[in-house]
């Protein structure tokens, strides 16, 4: 396949960027001839294995394709927060220059350090991107709550990212983990693959061992359909999951009732017409009386809608919390929220940080998270 007009745009960036990099680190380091040339072709090495990660979801399966995939993705980590520490030491040297204390040993130790903070960042972020999600613990009030629902628990996992660098034990570790809260109700809010099918249906199949009283339901994210979201609803229902898409079923606890309703992907309706995401169309139909409606919505940006629609509680994920600095910067230009729980009107939203991760295997700032939503009497 011929690359694409964009991810040509991409590599071609990406290379000025590593030639800001040398440029700007290279000379205040005084390595010599040789140690430039040595350092030269590192960063030509990384021009070539950061493409290598951009690409690896969509890699042919071969003997060595796995480790090809891990080089290029903790490459990509590397390359991130090289470029971040190189425009950082500049912008200090800046206000350095304003003083007048730039001097040869402030330039030779601050191009040393660059490179040592972007490697010791990448090195904690895989640490804590491999670790198993941690349990956050969250107490949702909500107004007019029934006594019998008082207490609810919903857990939640969200942005898994089964692919390339994560595979079945990674999801072994993080079923059990869910299991063993022992939640009314278990929500998987998206973004579970990044791969087909075909490739990847041995490593979800850990998914079929999650277990609560009233259910487990997943609702889609952008990467399934990035990777055949048919197929995969088909896969994710032969696992046991009940998938919303715009539905919802209604649990019964004593004599109150509650509504777990799904939504498909903000962006769904680009590949699938008749998955539109409607939040509207996800309630009709409900009986009166309902105690607390809580959806499932993989992006943050479908609670205004989900708001008109008279939701209580929305559930997504999506945004990773920003995975590592600095990309939680840029995450509200495109959503409302990046983490956390915040309001809009009367409903409340939840987003997760995310239970996996994408991309480079390295969270900095932003840890994984398996969700303990409790519903509670405001």
């Amino acid at each position: 396949m011929r690359p694409s007009r964009s991810f040509l745009i991409v590599l071609f960036l990406m290379l000025m960027l590593l030639v800001y990099i040398g440029m700007r680190l290279l000379p205040d380091l005084a390595l010599g001839m040789l140690g430039n040339l040595i350092a030269g072709l590192l960063l030509c090495l990384l021009g070539i294995l950061v493409p290598v990660g951009l690409m690896s979801a969509s890699m042919r399966r071969r003997r060595w394709s796995d480790a090809v995939a891990w080089v290029g993705l903790l490459s990509m980590g590397l390359f991130s927060s090289l470029l971040v520490a190189t425009v950082l030491r500049d912008l200090v040297l800046l206000v350095l220059m304003v003083v007048g204390a730039v001097t040869v040993p402030v330039l030779y130790v601050s191009a040393l350090a660059a490179p040592l903070l972007a490697l010791a960042v990448t090195l904690i972020g895989y640490a804590n991107a491999r670790r198993v999600a941690r349990i956050v613990k969250v107490d949702v009030p909500i107004r007019d709550l029934p006594q019998a629902l008082h207490g609810y628990t919903i857990a939640q996992i969200s942005d898994v990212h089964v692919g390339p660098t994560i595979k079945r034990a990674y999801l072994n570790a993080i079923v059990d983990k869910v299991n063993a809260l022992e939640a009314d109700a278990i929500a998987v809010t998206g973004d579970l693959v990044d791969g087909s099918v075909q490739r990847l249906a041995s490593h979800t199949q850990p998914l079929g061992r999650l277990r609560a009283g009233d259910g487990v339901y997943f609702v889609t994210g952008n990467h399934e359909y990035y990777s055949g979201a048919l197929e995969w609803i088909a896969e994710v229902r032969r696992l046991g999951l009940h998938v919303l898409i715009n539905q919802h079923v209604i649990v019964h606890k004593g004599d109150a009732r509650l509504m777990i309703a799904g939504v498909a992907d903000y962006h769904a309706h680009h590949f699938h017409p008749e998955h539109k995401s409607d939040p509207q169309r996800a309630a009709a139909g409900a009986p009166a009386g309902i105690g607390a409606r809580v959806l499932l919505a993989h992006q943050p940006r479908s609670a205004t809608a989900a708001a008109a629609a008279g939701f209580d509680l929305q559930l997504s994920g999506h945004t990773h919390g920003g995975q590592f600095f600095p990309w939680n910067l840029f995450v509200p230009l495109q959503q409302p929220f990046v983490a956390g729980l915040n309001r809009v009107r009367e409903m409340w939203v939840y987003t997760s940080r995310g239970t996996g991760y994408w991309g480079p295997p390295k969270r900095f700032g932003a840890p994984s998270e398996i969700t303990l939503v409790r519903l509670v009497a405001a």
